[in-house]
């Protein structure tokens, strides 16, 4: 992929979108929420069979922006599109048709407290197609199960298991109707380096296995450069860098360098810093008797 920089550059604006300028091509997408702007005119379009990892700090519309590719939310002006098919405008029902397509890990792994292992990977199955027989159900399970090393655990519930563990049923649900395409929002939040590593290995088993498109936010920037074919980061609802690792890593943005390297910008650190009245570092019970 050639090394390049693209700050919201509307780089669809000349006509239609084909399914041949990418599997999700965001075209112009601006969301705001009330007042507030959280995607300021993003156009950028998604490489099949690769794995995009979107970077930048908490609250510049990472997670806003996956949702958009698979119609959690609509754009306030813009559109998406699917294999060249518009998707923003479309029905529920319709939208219900095209997420058959895609898997997502939520953040939390957002497993169904209620219901088994197994229970939770049908779940998707059952949600979109009439299933008479149970017949091949279980080797489905089993199957999915075994693709992130959890066969064994179809009966157990998500209060037994651990976070990692949880992580990766998850991953297995996500992949229940073989999708094309699987988002990944946080995947390796709240894990030890030893378990988000193992989820690194997973993301990069699928892709490279089943030859699935990938899109990752995360803030894990050893897992953004282990898993990414290309690195796109947000700021203020920008896209301010967009390449390789290699780009990234020497990127002349303040900004970028800021991220990568994990360093308080001196704004922040001068508020910080500021001097003042010394106030109590705690408070005793009689202080607040009358």
């Amino acid at each position: 992929m050639t090394e390049k920089e693209l700050i919201n550059i509307p780089v669809f604006d000349n006509g239609p979108v084909s399914k041949d300028d990418g599997i999700i091509v965001i075209k112009n997408v601006t969301k705001k929420f009330g007042n507030l702007l959280v995607l300021d005119n993003i156009s950028m379009a998604i490489e099949p069979g690769k794995t995009t990892v979107i970077i930048g700090p908490s609250g510049c519309g990472k997670t806003v922006l996956i949702k958009h590719m698979i119609g959690l939310l609509r754009p306030t002006t813009g559109k998406v599109y699917f294999k060249g098919n518009r998707i923003d405008n479309i029905s529920e029902d319709e939208l219900g048709k095209v997420r058959t397509n895609y898997g997502f890990l939520f953040q939390g792994g957002a497993l169904f407290d209620s219901m088994s292992v197994k229970e939770n990977i049908l779940f998707p199955v059952k949600q979109h197609y009439k299933v008479n027989k149970n017949s091949g159900l279980d080797d489905l399970v089993k199957i999915k199960l075994a693709l992130v090393g959890m066969d064994g655990f179809q009966e157990y519930f998500p209060a037994n298991l651990s976070g990692g563990q949880k992580k990766r049923v998850a991953l297995a649900r996500a992949i229940a109707l073989n999708p094309e395409i699987i988002l990944y929002d946080e995947p390796t939040t709240g894990l030890d380096p030893i378990r988000s590593d193992i989820i690194n290995e997973l993301i990069l088993k699928l892709k490279n296995g089943l030859g699935l498109t990938s899109v990752v936010v995360t803030h894990d920037m050893k897992s953004a450069y282990k898993v990414a074919d290309r690195i796109i980061m947000l700021h203020h609802g920008k896209i301010i860098a967009d390449g390789d690792a290699d780009h990234i890593e020497n990127h002349s943005h303040p900004a970028v360098q800021q991220f990568i390297k994990g360093q308080v910008s001196e704004d922040d650190l001068a508020v910080i810093r500021m001097g003042g009245e010394e106030l109590k570092s705690q408070f005793l019970p009689e202080d607040f008797r009358q």
